[in-house]
């Protein structure tokens, strides 16, 4: 058994509780949302010129390629480019994207992708191919699980943290996965919905999650 095996969460909760959560509350939730996001659709359309969804390939679970969907934010005339950082204030993002990235609710078709079982509830967030292949066998042990909605680096910062910091996050969450555990991210992704991030930012070093990962020597300095 490897090491990266070994790192993997082994309670009962993470082997099978998880999925059936998954798909129980993501189809309640659907459900439930239905007419928002039916809305939603029709205010995109109605606001800026394009379709009401924007897709892309993600990597999953063990690398695995999905196209992830989401409300579109920004402008359809725009080219994407997977190196650039957008903040909520990017030029590019229209003034109705600005509030569904603020809230959440760009994010909330992958409710779909949970029930595929391509995501799940909580996880790391399904990140671009071409970071994917440029990963060495530490930041691989983020992909042993399937990628989330939310996940434990989205309430601790998100964004205002550096992106080395929330891989970090990442494989804690792989290596620490369970019940009580994903209540609390649950419970504080709702906090960030009116908080915002940056009140929930947090250095990885400075929570008790760093004591189940250590980087190898020079990993934040790369």
């Amino acid at each position: 058994m490897t090491e990266t095996t070994r790192a993997v969460s082994n309670t009962i909760w993470a082997r099978y509780g998880k999925r059936v959560f998954d798909v129980i509350f993501a189809g309640a939730l659907l459900i439930a949302l239905s007419p928002l996001f039916l809305l939603t659709v029709v205010l995109v359309k109605l606001t800026s010129a394009g379709p009401g969804f924007f897709s892309q390939d993600r990597a999953g679970k063990d690398g695995r390629i999905f196209r992830v969907l989401k409300f579109r934010t920004m402008s359809a005339a725009r080219t994407p480019d997977p190196k650039e950082l957008v903040p909520l204030d990017h030029p590019d993002i229209t003034a109705l994207g600005r509030v569904l990235r603020r809230l959440k609710i760009d994010e909330m078709p992958q409710l779909l992708h949970v029930l595929s079982g391509d995501m799940s509830l909580i996880g790391p967030r399904p990140t671009l191919p071409d970071q994917v292949e440029a990963y060495d066998d530490f930041r691989r042990q983020r992909l042993l699980v399937r990628p989330g909605v939310t996940g434990l680096a989205q309430v601790n910062g998100n964004t205002s943290v550096p992106w080395d910091q929330r891989i970090l996050y990442d494989i804690a969450y792989v290596r620490r996965c369970g019940l009580l555990m994903d209540l609390g991210i649950l419970l504080r992704t709702v906090l960030v919905l009116f908080a915002g991030e940056q009140r929930m930012t947090r250095p990885f070093e400075s929570t008790t999650y760093a004591q189940y990962v250590t980087p190898p020597p020079g990993y934040l300095e790369a």
